[in-house]
């Protein structure tokens, strides 16, 4: 067991990657990968912003090069690795993937489906259910966040100062 949780951790440093490099691009850092047989075979970030895609999430990109190299759309015996609990259509997608085992590391109050709003993922009545594990890395994961939206937010405000100071004709100039 503890062998488990040591594999998840060193997985889940690979979906922080994954994260960080949507950072780097100004999305926000979500990253996901999916491990078949102790090796990656679909991975992905967020670009939601760059492709200006609702459906360009961390998972549906990781479940689609899964898919091409399995070659298949059933990615059974697979488990995924997601920074961010997985949302709506996420939880859908990994359902539908036939994907079995689900780790992620930050909990999402506003859209998580892997136990936070509902659980798409460990529902009764589909015909696949996943094993979810909880929290792995949860602060890590959570940080990357946490620091993207508080740069976010003081970056719109300091836009929204310089807008103010064009419009009342406040260039930055001395008289």
């Amino acid at each position: 067991m503890q062998d488990i949780a040591l594999m998840d951790r060193s997985w889940m440093q690979k979906a922080i990657a994954q994260a960080r490099t949507a950072e780097l691009d100004g999305e926000v850092p979500i990253g996901c990968v999916i491990v078949y047989q102790n090796r990656i075979i679909g991975c992905g970030y967020n670009r939601r912003e760059t492709h200006q895609s609702a459906l360009a999430h961390a998972e549906l990109i990781a479940i689609q090069e899964a898919c091409r190299t399995l070659g298949s759309w059933r990615l059974e015996d697979c488990t995924l690795y997601a920074t961010l609990e997985p949302c709506p259509m996420c939880a859908g997608a990994i359902v539908q993937a036939r994907i079995p085992r689900v780790v992620f590391g930050a909990a999402d109050p506003k859209a998580g489906c892997a136990g936070t709003i509902m659980n798409v993922l460990e529902e009764d009545r589909f015909n696949h259910r996943c094993e979810v594990i909880r929290g792995v890395l949860e602060d890590e994961c959570a940080e990357l966040l946490t620091v993207f939206f508080r740069k976010l937010r003081a970056e719109k405000r300091i836009r929204k100062q310089r807008k103010r100071e064009e419009e009342n004709g406040m260039d930055g100039e001395l008289d």
